[in-house]
């Protein structure tokens, strides 16, 4: 697995995700806004299995 998110879509993913988690624990949104631990993982190993599929690559460019 080579790293295929930059620092600010990591940010991004991380804050949505947190959001997301929240509003579903509150019962604002339904059980799909648990979906948020999947950016959440996602963000925090720096890969996402979607972006290696379509070949998008937010990261640094070497």
């Amino acid at each position: 697995m080579k790293a295929n998110l930059g620092n600010i879509d990591r940010a991004l993913r991380i804050i949505v995700g947190l959001v997301l988690i929240g509003l579903s624990a509150a019962g604002v949104i339904g059980w799909w806004g648990w979906l948020g631990v999947i950016l959440l993982a996602t963000a925090f190993i720096s890969f996402c299995p979607l972006y290696a599929m379509l070949r998008i690559n937010t990261g640094k460019r070497r």
